[in-house]
């Protein structure tokens, strides 16, 4: 299945990293400065896209404190038909967190253009490196 995944090291323990994600002041951080969210799981979300233009909205499927983080993941609008999925998964070590980013589920969205949302969302990482505003907002709030 096709997914595009950046990992990042954070220099901080697990718990501190999983402080970010509990709250949605803490997602405004360092997601979506417009997200709202439900956070348990079946809790619905609403966040504007890295590119200051799309909705995206969807569910929280998984929320595993200090490990894993799922959403449903669908931009409004764009044709989708079913979401795709956003994962962060957090492994830590000491005072060391790896956080890994995945986006899957695009060849599943119900588009026969969903192989240039896959390149398009390649892309996107690199333009809004949102793991670098993470790792930002956990080392500030030490």
């Amino acid at each position: 299945m096709p997914t595009v995944t950046r990992t990042i090291t954070i220099p901080r323990d697990t718990a501190a990293v999983w402080r970010q994600f509990t709250s949605a002041e803490g997602l405004r951080r360092w997601l979506s400065a417009d997200i709202t969210i439900d956070l348990r799981r079946g809790g619905a979300y609403r966040m504007l896209g890295g590119d200051g233009g799309t909705w995206i909205s969807g569910v929280v499927l998984e929320f595993e404190p200090e490990k894993l983080f799922v959403l449903s993941w669908l931009e409004e609008d764009a044709g989708w038909m079913h979401p795709g999925r956003l994962t962060i998964a957090l492994e830590g070590g000491g005072e060391q967190t790896a956080v890994t980013l995945t986006h899957d589920g695009f060849a599943g969205i119900g588009t026969p253009t969903w192989e240039r949302a896959e390149a398009a969302y390649e892309r996107g990482l690199e333009r809004h490196p949102v793991l670098e505003r993470l790792t930002d907002a956990v080392v500030t709030a030490a």
